[in-house]
């Protein structure tokens, strides 16, 4: 199965990524590599939060048992420390490779006042000097900023469809050159910021934008929720695309929500999804 076009075709690699018995995934929510091409997979499964693989689909193992309750973004740093947005638990963790915590951020288990942190956030983004930006969410309309030692330094965003609101911020990250791009997904449109939290303009014509992952090429890829994948540049041009926009169990296609998106050092591509249990995806780029 080949999808997707031109430079960015893919090809869809069937049986990758294997359990062991006894091991079963609920609705996968986020993925992302680390330094070593190893990808890891967070579900909201409470026996196995967090499945490592190595990149030819072997299983690894799995941690973050009796820690991560309500997986729903996740992001590898390039020193491959390792953050888990949780969702109803209004918090964000920071933990090692191997599942050690290391930082906390926010207050688990209890939710936010309005514009506060944290209500039902939903994914982390890090510019080039190391602050954290963390989108939120589901019960707020807001995007926090952060210190790398975890002080909020700002806060922007209100409830709405106007320049700078949000109806549901889903995620958030970074580019090259420090723009923030959030997926406001309620919206269907992805809308750029600068550092400060000013307005810089929005990129339209999504299918409820889920998720960003940006290369180390500069090439933005996005998960939408309605069963189909976006590859633009950092101008918001599109390079390529493809689904179906409906529900399909065929291969390389989407039988649930395209949730997670991620790409190794090869640029070969991994998606996970929610609303079906334990869908997880490569794709072989072409080249």
């Amino acid at each position: 199965m080949i999808v997707g076009s031109g430079e960015f075709t893919y090809e869809f690699a069937q049986g990758w990524g294997e359990l062991p018995f006894p091991v079963k995934l609920g609705w996968c929510a986020a993925v992302a590599c680390d330094s070593r091409d190893r990808v890891y997979v967070y579900s909201r499964t409470p026996s196995t939060p967090i499945v490592v693989f190595e990149p030819n689909g072997t299983y690894v193992g799995s941690w973050g048992q009796l820690l991560l309750e309500d997986g729903h973004g996740v992001f590898i740093e390039n020193d491959d420390r390792v953050w888990c947005v949780e969702r109803e638990t209004h918090c964000v963790r920071k933990l090692t490779a191997e599942g050690d915590l290391l930082m906390t951020i926010g207050n688990p288990h209890t939710p936010g006042a309005e514009g506060e942190p944290f209500n039902l956030p939903t994914d982390i983004g890090f510019d080039s000097k190391g602050f954290i930006y963390i989108t939120d969410g589901y019960g707020n309309a807001v995007v926090h900023k952060y210190t790398p030692d975890g002080e909020r330094v700002l806060a922007f965003g209100s409830p709405g469809n106007g320049r700078g609101q949000f109806d549901l911020p889903h995620c958030v990250r970074v580019d090259p050159n420090d723009r923030l791009l959030v997926c406001d997904r309620s919206n269907n449109r992805i809308q750029l910021f600068n550092s400060d939290g000013e307005y810089l303009e929005d990129w339209g014509h999504f299918n409820h934008p889920d998720t960003i992952h940006i290369d180390s090429e500069g090439i933005v890829y996005v998960a939408e929720l309605d069963q189909r994948v976006s590859i633009l540049n950092l101008g918001g041009e599109l390079l390529a695309r493809w689904g179906k926009g409906k529900r399909t169990d065929a291969p390389g296609e989407f039988r649930g929500c395209p949730h997670g998106i991620w790409t190794d050092s090869k640029g070969d591509l991994y998606i996970c999804e929610v609303q079906t249990n334990g869908r997880y995806q490569k794709f072989i780029r072409q080249r």
